[in-house]
């Protein structure tokens, strides 16, 4: 658990040095998109870790509780200098387009895996019913031969 942790401070910082580098030669965006998303993903980790599961021993530990809470603070400043960065380089509101396209897009998914659930849900309720419906038939048909091989034997 501390590993993710650190991991993700890690790569928040290393993204942030990066972003920090590149920001006065990059020609546009693009340049330091994967840096942003690194940057993302390392703070996502740091967030993760703090609502993950661990034991009741982890919980508690002071030591625990202060380097989760310290991490995140640490990323959110890295990540409110970078916000300042892009708006200067790029102009007002860029880092806050950047954030509800973001955040639109991570809905976007979301909803499309929600119908993809739907749909398969609704595909094994429709094959279990055309199980039952080939079951009946087949039991009918076995009941119908029976009573047929009765009639015929009975007959003779």
């Amino acid at each position: 658990m501390i590993a993710e942790t650190l991991a993700g401070i890690a790569l928040v910082k290393q993204s942030v040095s990066f972003i920090k580098d590149q920001i006065d030669t990059c020609k546009d965006i693009g340049d330091i998109a994967s840096a942003i998303d690194k940057m993302f993903e390392g703070e996502q980790q740091i967030q993760k870790k703090r609502k993950g599961t661990m034991g009741i021993a982890d919980q508690f530990d002071t030591a625990n509780i202060a380097r989760e809470t310290i991490d995140a603070k640490l990323a959110q400043e890295q990540m409110q200098e970078i916000s300042n960065l892009i708006n200067l380089r790029f102009g007002p509101g860029t880092w806050q387009g950047i954030i509800a396209e973001r955040a639109k897009r991570i809905q976007e998914a979301k909803e499309v895996e929600l119908q993809r659930r739907k749909q398969k849900a609704k595909e094994s309720a429709e094959l279990m019913e055309n199980l039952k419906l080939v079951g009946i038939v087949i039991l009918v048909s076995i009941a119908g031969i029976a009573s047929l091989v009765a009639a015929i034997h009975f007959a003779s």
